[in-house]
């Protein structure tokens, strides 16, 4: 299976087209989330290589799972699990408007792109350690994916 990344052009293009594609009333195959919400969690988690949004210290313990997490991914190209919990500044429990959320996210993903073209994307992930821009755009692509196949698009 192909590895890809935020990072080649062409995933990010394949990316910004299936957000085309979704709609305000697209219906989730899992999780409590809408359209809307999850348009917003996918800006903060971009937000998060972009040193945006600091996150919090995680116990050692976690760190430990994390790094070996982001390590598995990356060596069976796995995708994310269903519902997998996530940090509290990112999770998207209210009322968002879709098409301001939809905006916000492709302007966030553009910058994204000139952030990666500059070298300029966090060094670090509280969970997963140390971030290489390979990593980071590994990740969000494989995060990206993994909330759009959940609205089918």
């Amino acid at each position: 299976m192909v590895k890809k990344s935020l990072h080649s052009r062409e995933d990010f293009d394949e990316i910004i087209e299936r957000i085309s594609h979704l709609t305000v009333n697209a219906q989730a195959n899992w999780g409590k989330m809408n359209a809307a919400q999850m348009l917003c969690h996918c800006d903060l988690i971009l937000q998060i290589a972009l040193k945006k949004i600091e996150l919090p210290k995680v116990p050692l313990f976690f760190k430990v799972i994390g790094i070996s997490t982001k390590i598995e991914i990356q060596i069976f190209n796995n995708g994310i699990p269903h519902n997998m919990p996530t940090f509290q500044k990112v999770i998207v429990n209210f009322d968002c408007d879709f098409n301001e959320m939809k905006f916000r996210l492709l302007n966030t993903l553009n910058e994204y792109w000139e952030a990666f073209k500059k070298g300029d994307l966090a060094e670090n992930h509280e969970l997963f350690g140390a971030m290489k821009l390979k990593d980071w755009g590994f990740l969000e692509y494989k995060h990206l994916h993994h909330h759009l196949k959940q609205f089918n698009v």
